[in-house]
């Protein structure tokens, strides 16, 4: 569980499941060296791999690449199962940051081998959240910028609008396959740049009209208890 604020009190993160899109961004999917998907590609990442402002991203010993992907994270505020599009803005409670922390030698492994990609998307610490929760009501998402910096450095910049699959389309598409709760979690993709993360480092991730986050890397073996 994660608590962050929302509006003039605290909201409890605890999500039954976290969705997460691949290349809904034309030039992410280019830097994957893979076409603009027709359709949503889904995947789940673990409620397990929540962590909040404060807390580092830790880099575990079994990937050598760890790379950042700054996304807008959807929270859904009210059950949504087979909701049409023009429907699925009723079931949304806020938006927040989510970076989808990636193995991305385990994930390039398991494709060339055609095994899911669990493994390289699941490590505790994975999916860092924050700085709060923004009233779906306050924000219009359709056209804010979004970036990440690694130590000062420019690694991604991009705008919601760059989003292949808008997120009305994106909760259709899940919710006509697995029913959506209360507090469960679509993170809607990220924009080009994705690279990796050493020890040592302080990610500062922001949305316009949400805020800024920064985390802390720590190495898997540096972490003593």
């Amino acid at each position: 569980m994660v608590r962050l604020p929302f509006r003039d009190t605290y909201y409890d993160l605890r999500p039954t499941k976290i969705i997460a899109l691949a290349k809904n961004y034309a030039e992410h999917a280019k830097e994957m060296e893979s076409d603009v998907p027709e359709k949503p590609i889904i995947f789940l990442k673990p409620p397990s791999a929540l962590i909040g402002p404060g807390e580092p991203i830790i880099l575990p010993r079994m990937s050598k690449r760890v790379d950042h992907e700054v996304e807008l994270a959807v929270i859904i505020g009210k059950r949504a199962k087979r909701v049409p599009a023009e429907k699925a803005m009723d079931h949304v409670l806020g938006y927040t940051i989510l970076l989808d922390i990636t193995a991305r030698d385990l994930q390039a492994e398991a494709r060339e081998k055609g095994l899911p990609w669990s493994l390289s998307k699941g490590f505790d610490t994975f999916a860092p959240v924050g700085p709060r929760v923004v009233d779906r009501r306050e924000l219009d998402i359709s056209n804010l910028e979004i970036g990440l910096k690694v130590n000062g450095e420019l690694r991604q910049l991009g705008c919601t609008s760059q989003m292949v699959f808008t997120v009305p389309e994106i909760i259709e598409y899940v919710s006509s396959v697995m029913t959506l709760e209360p507090g469960d979690i679509i993170a809607t993709g990220t924009p080009a740049g994705v690279g990796p993360l050493r020890h040592g480092d302080k990610v500062e991730a922001w949305i316009e009209g949400i805020g800024k986050v920064e985390f802390d890397v720590l190495s898997e073996g540096s972490i003593l208890c």
